[in-house]
C-alpha cells in the first residue's frame, strides 16, 4: 500500500469515527425518548477529531487544521465539565 492510500484510509477512518458519534447520540436519545448526549459522544468526538487533525496536518490544510484543533479543545472542555459536575454531585449526595 502506498503512502497516499494509507493517508486516505486514515482520513476515512477518522471521518467514520466522527460520524459514529452522531449514531451513538441518536441511539441514546431514542432510548431515553429525549435528546441526550452520552459521554461516549465526547470521546468519539476527540478520537475522530485527532485522527482527522493528523490527516489535515499531512494534507497541510490550514482550514481543516484550525477546525479540528478547536474542536478537540471544545470536546476536552466538555469532558472536564462533565467530570466536575459528577464530582460535585457525588460530594453533595
Amino acid at each position: 500500500m502506498d503512502d497516499e492510500t494509507w493517508w486516505l484510509l486514515l482520513g476515512f477512518g477518522g471521518q467514520a469515527l466522527f460520524m459514529g458519534r452522531f449514531v451513538i447520540q441518536w441511539l441514546a436519545s431514542e432510548r431515553c425518548r429525549r435528546s441526550v448526549i452520552p459521554v461516549s459522544f465526547w470521546y468519539l468526538s476527540i478520537l475522530g477529531a485527532l485522527v482527522l487533525l493528523g490527516y489535515a496536518v499531512h494534507r497541510r490544510d490550514p482550514v481543516f487544521i484550525a477546525g479540528q484543533g478547536l474542536g478537540v479543545a471544545i470536546y476536552l472542555r466538555n469532558l472536564q465539565l462533565i467530570r466536575g459536575a459528577r464530582a460535585h454531585a457525588q460530594g453533595s449526595g
